[in-house]
């Protein structure tokens, strides 16, 4: 690690930047303004969506309650409409974390987004694989000409992995990812094993929160519950007036697309919210599956929550 990294960060009191990650709704945020308020530290939002302005509710964003405890980076940094990508993540989180040392502020990163994560504990550097832009141009024509079956098969064949990570429906991701594995050879993995050889930029330590399965879907369901009554639906319903194209980032939310077949007179409104409950489930899995696939995590069991300290291990 650079002397002068440990340096800024030993002037903080610590040796390494906390990142407290698991699944949605295991209680995340509440550890983090604990812990950033034992460490005199800030918190920098590690999640994909909570970087998207005006989506607050449904993307469960730190309250303004929560921002006065603690102050909150890392959110509301683009508008929906716009492009956003691990490496925009990166840049943005270098940039903060240069920021904090600077007042010798101990940088608190908190958020379920398993690639931001990893991205950060692996130093994860993009500059060597630039992707076409006139063959993501092309591929796209060609998905609004003919479809997304014919990319969907050229990518699977280039990358087989890739029909376990990326849906077909997620038409923006599968376009980039071909374009991408069309411009340098190799597979996303090869490529991804060779933007890691740098290293990480910062110390990094992980914790994650480990809830029984049945305990977690139970909080996710009332999660749910609370948001609809917080105005979730009046989120989606901007959304949707934003009429973005479907393969928006944004668009593809779990969140909001749920509530777009009752928007268009097409489903009940209890019907998207059982599904938007399914679709939080299914995430919480994955997330679970992503970080338990990762090194170096520090699982922290709910029951310890209360009790369990941080800054022993920093």
């Amino acid at each position: 690690m650079d002397p002068i990294v440990m340096q800024k960060l030993e002037k903080t009191g610590y040796k390494a930047i906390p990142i407290i990650c698991g699944p949605t709704a295991s209680g995340k945020t509440s550890l983090s303004i604990r812990a950033a308020k034992e460490l005199r530290g800030e918190i920098c939002c590690c999640d994909s969506m909570q970087i998207y302005r005006h989506l607050d509710v449904g993307t469960a964003k730190p309250t303004e309650e929560e921002k006065r405890e603690v102050p909150h980076h890392l959110i509301d940094l683009v508008e929906p409409d716009q492009p956003f990508n691990v490496a925009s993540y990166l840049d943005h989180a270098y940039e903060k974390i240069e920021e904090l040392l600077s007042r010798n502020v101990l940088p608190v990163f908190c958020g379920g987004t398993g690639q931001y994560v990893q991205a950060l504990q692996k130093g994860f550097d993009f500059s060597g694989a630039p992707v076409d832009r006139e063959k993501e141009e092309a591929l796209r024509l060609e998905f609004e000409r003919d479809g997304i079956d014919g990319i969907y098969s050229r990518l699977i064949v280039l990358d087989p992995d890739c029909k376990e990570k990326i849906h077909p429906n997620n038409t923006k991701r599968v376009i980039h990812t071909l374009a991408l594995l069309e411009t340098v050879s190799g597979t996303t993995k090869d490529i991804r094993e060779a933007s890691t050889q740098n290293g990480p930029r910062y110390p990094f330590i992980l914790f994650a929160i480990d809830w029984p399965r049945e305990v977690l879907y139970q909080r996710i369901d009332l999660r749910v519950d609370i948001m609809m009554k917080d105005g979730i639906l009046d989120e989606a319903e901007w959304l949707f007036k934003q009429d973005l194209p479907s393969d928006c980032t944004a668009m593809q939310a779990i969140g909001y697309k749920e509530f777009f077949p009752y928007l268009k007179g097409e489903s009940s409104l209890e019907t998207c919210v059982d599904l938007l409950k399914q679709h939080s489930r299914n995430y919480a899995k994955r997330q679970l599956t992503w970080f338990r696939h990762m090194d170096d995590v520090n699982w922290i069991p709910s029951d310890q929550l209360g009790e369990y300290k941080i800054d022993s291990f920093l």
